[in-house]
């Protein structure tokens, strides 16, 4: 997958349409990512024995990678393209405006 953990996307479809966030956590094996403060889901929890308090809670959910879209430098949703460099490594391209994507750090 070339979505990231720490990466800034922009969501392309559904309810939450148009809104951007961090991405908190990348789910490989199941093409889907969380997006801070994006798609909130409330879960009823139950209070625990060391005073961990009850009620509703608000948490992400998981929403597929295809529905997301990395925001490049201008703020505009661009695809990815991975190049070889010259020393050999390989890196993350904006595929519209064709700059390389820095690695996000956690």
């Amino acid at each position: 997958m070339k979505i990231r953990k720490g990466d800034k996307v922009i969501v392309l479809s559904g309810d939450d349409k148009g809104r951007t966030g961090k991405v908190i956590h990348v789910d490989p094996d199941k093409h889907k990512v969380i997006v801070e403060k994006v798609r909130l889901v409330k879960r009823h929890h139950k209070p625990g024995r060391l005073g961990i308090q009850g009620g509703i809670l608000e948490k992400e959910a998981f929403i597929p990678v295809s529905k997301v879209a990395l925001v490049d430098k201008k703020g505009n949703p661009t695809r990815v393209r991975m190049e070889t460099q010259k020393d050999g490594s390989r890196a993350r391209v904006a595929v519209t405006t064709g700059e390389t994507i820095d690695t996000p750090k956690g």
